[in-house]
């Protein structure tokens, strides 16, 4: 039985579970599922004896590796296992069979596409992913939320179709289906960069987060905030380390989303802008490409599914008891919802890096190995944007939702099953920031040699945050920081939503121009086709019409001259 199941990937009971979860009726028994699910795929990773290939078949000639199981796989396939049974705990109150089908199928496709090791394999749970995740999004039930999931979807498939597309054109080059590095030159390398990048929220293909995360549901966004940009950064890793161009991408990723944030109302929008953020990072630490580099961007990934799903469970809460999570609604929250507030000060203290919490322990690594590449310029950019970090998700998610002014509403705690899973992510959170030769052990690469902890990186960082909070009190105090005010800030996906709105509004008036215009000439046509046919064929047209009999007969005599010459040549 042990050795059955250390060959079988951890994806299979939680995409079962997610199969019956579809047409169970009963409540209790899904919750009971979208628990155990992730713990026995907890069980089949931890059984698993030892790094290699397992759950190999072949079909229409092609081979399959459903079970992939190595030092880069096996981080990320722990902390999604791990954030699925967050999830589930989060989610019990929720009476919604769509969504507790579409969490299970979609962590169950992130935890497969993680483990695959085959282009094919991939391919499948990558577009499943897409599938699966949108209903999250549509569980908002409003019309925001159906056009942003429609537009979610149609990004997010045509990622897969870049990624298939160009999987066919590096098989045919390199002769192997297998996932492994990528010649970014080879034939059909680009496509497969670029359907990586969709899903990491490159800049300018970054915009389907910021519109779809806010607009699901309290539940959808700490599930959606989990896997699809994180999947997206372990595809680049397995693929595309040591691609310097990926160094600069991670630096630009990490400084634009900053202004951003500071102006936007809505505080979920500001944690998918803060996302974009941190996936700069990770993307930074691929394109350096070394062991530090990986390594830097393997605990962040671990590390930032935590501390970012803690802080959108503590603005799903908020949005459950009060209706909204605009900064202008909210404020002295912290009477109504002491707990809430307390765990999403510690996510703030985690994204920000705060020594003894475990984004200190992560971000480190990653800042160090673009230092290390001798990447000035986007090591630089790198620390702005660490101290940007807790500008935006660090003071301004806790400071207007809980402290600000207060907005006189008085609303219950949150529900004990989300107080559990924030209290559960909170713990992780100072667990790995203080024991975090728990995290080093779990990463690709040996870390023996590396001490967070040095004097000159603690001074530094305090430094940085200390700088960070005297800005923006300063800025707060003399009324300079962007007040907050209801409205829509509008972001690069302006150009593309406007001009493709109205080229396709100008397509179809020229398709309808055309169709009238097509419509008149086949009139036109039919009139003078059928007035020829009338002149010919009717009881008074040509055949109707008496013909002298002499000019018949030599008619006649002409047409059976060819006849019998055609049947002499024949």
């Amino acid at each position: 039985m042990i050795d059955l199941m250390s060959g079988l990937s951890p994806a299979w009971p939680v995409l079962i579970a997610g199969v019956l979860c579809a047409v169970m009726p009963w409540h209790y028994a899904r919750k009971a599922l979208m628990i155990l699910a992730p713990l026995a795929a907890g069980l089949f990773w931890f059984l698993t004896p030892q790094t290699g290939v397992f759950g190999v078949f072949e079909a229409a000639g092609f081979t399959f590796e459903t079970y992939r199981f190595d030092p880069l796989s096996r981080i990320w396939g722990l902390v999604f296992i791990l954030a699925a049974f967050l999830n589930g705990l989060y989610a019990l109150h929720e009476r919604d069979r769509m969504s507790d089908t579409a969490a299970l199928l979609y962590t169950g496709a992130g935890i497969g596409a993680v483990f695959a090791g085959d282009f094919l394999t991939l391919f499948f749970f990558w577009e499943l992913t897409a599938i699966t995740s949108v209903f999250l999004v549509w569980a908002g039930r409003n019309p925001a939320a159906f056009r942003a999931g429609h537009r979610y979807l149609a990004i997010h498939v045509l990622s897969g179709v870049l990624l298939l597309a160009g999987a066919i054109f590096y098989a045919n080059h390199s002769g192997s289906w297998q996932f492994n590095a990528v010649d970014v030159n080879a034939p059909g390398g680009l496509l497969i960069l670029l359907a990586f990048g969709i899903k990491a929220a490159f800049p300018l293909l970054h915009n389907w987060l910021q519109d779809a995360y806010p607009k699901s549901t309290a539940v959808g966004a700490v599930v959606l905030s989990a896997f699809t940009t994180k999947l997206a950064i372990y595809a680049l890793a397995r693929g595309f380390a040591g691609l310097e161009p990926l160094i600069w991408v991670g630096a630009i990723m990490t400084a634009f989303p900053v202004f951003y944030a500071v102006i936007e109302n809505d505080l979920r929008k500001v944690l998918a802008y803060s996302l974009n953020n941190q996936l700069g990072f990770m993307v930074a630490g691929i394109g350096v490409g070394t062991a530090l580099g990986l390594n830097g961007a393997a605990a962040h990934a671990f590390v930032h599914i935590i501390y970012k799903g803690l802080l959108f469970m503590t603005m799903g809460a908020v949005l459950m008891r009060t209706g909204s999570t605009k900064a202008t609604d909210l404020g002295g929250l912290y009477k109504s919802m002491p707990l809430t507030a307390l765990f999403c000060l510690i996510g703030a203290g985690a994204i920000s890096a705060f020594p003894l919490m475990s984004g200190f322990v992560a971000k480190a690594l990653t800042i160090s190995a673009v230092a290390q590449s001798g990447q000035t310029i986007p090591f630089l950019i790198l620390v702005f944007a660490s101290a940007g970090v807790l500008e935006h998700s660090g003071i301004k998610i806790p400071y207007f939702a809980f402290f600000a002014h207060d907005a006189k509403k008085r609303v219950k705690e949150a529900p004990w099953n989300m107080l559990l899973a924030m209290g559960l992510a909170a713990f992780l959170c100072i667990y790995l920031g203080v024991n975090y030769g728990a995290l080093y052990d779990l990463l690709p690469f040996s870390m023996e040699a590396y001490q967070p902890y040095s004097l000159d990186h603690i001074v530094g960082q305090m430094q940085l945050l200390l700088a960070a909070l005297f800005a923006f009190t300063f800025l707060v105090r003399f009324k300079l920081y962007p007040a907050e005010v209801p409205g829509v800030n509008l972001d690069t996906d302006w150009l593309y939503r406007k001009a493709g709105n109205n080229f396709v509004r100008w397509s179809w008036k020229m398709f309808d121009r055309m169709m009238g215009s097509l419509g008149h000439v086949r009139t036109r046509i039919r009139a003078r086709l059928g007035d020829r046919l009338f002149n010919v064929f009717s009881p008074a047209g040509a055949l109707s019409r008496d013909i002298p009999s002499g000019l018949l007969a030599i008619w006649t005599s002409v047409l059976l001259g060819i006849v019998l010459l055609i049947a002499y040549l024949a």
